[in-house]
C-alpha cells in the first residue's frame, strides 16, 4: 500500500505560479505510475496530468498543457506539479493518485492523497 501526502497548495493571483508536492510512503513508490487530479466547488473531480513509472512520459489535460509540468523524484518518493500563468478557474482540491499503469482514468488509480487546497484569485 501507497500513502500520500500533498502539500505546496494555497493562495496567489491570477498569472502567478504554485509547486505542489506528493511525497509518498514505501519503497515501492517507482512501481506506480502517478497522477494529479482536481476537483472544483460543485464538480467532479477532473483528470489533471500523469507521469509514467521512469518520469520519461507525461500527459496533460488540454486546460492545464502549456501551463503545467509534472515530474517525479523516485530517489525521494515525490512527486510534483509545476503549476505556471494560473487562472481562477484552476481553483480547486488538488489531488495525487498512483496507478499500477499510466492513465488518464481516475477509476485505474489505486491510493489517494488527502488533496491540497489551490485557490487563484482575479
Amino acid at each position: 500500500q501507497v500513502q500520500m501526502v500533498e502539500s505546496g497548495g494555497g493562495l496567489v493571483q491570477a498569472g502567478g505560479s504554485l509547486r505542489l508536492s506528493c511525497a509518498a510512503s514505501g519503497r515501492t513508490f517507482s512501481s506506480y505510475a502517478m497522477g494529479w487530479f482536481r476537483q472544483a466547488p460543485g464538480k467532479e473531480r477532473e483528470f489533471v496530468a500523469t507521469i509514467n513509472r521512469s518520469g520519461t512520459s507525461t500527459y496533460y489535460s488540454d486546460s492545464v498543457k502549456g501551463r503545467f509540468s509534472i515530474s517525479r523524484d523516485n530517489a525521494k518518493n515525490t512527486v510534483y506539479l509545476q503549476m505556471n500563468s494560473l487562472k481562477p478557474e484552476d481553483t480547486a482540491i488538488y489531488y495525487c493518485a498512483a496507478a499500477a499503469s499510466y492513465s488518464v482514468i481516475e477509476q485505474q488509480y489505486l491510493y489517494w492523497g488527502q488533496g491540497t487546497q489551490v485557490t487563484v484569485s482575479s
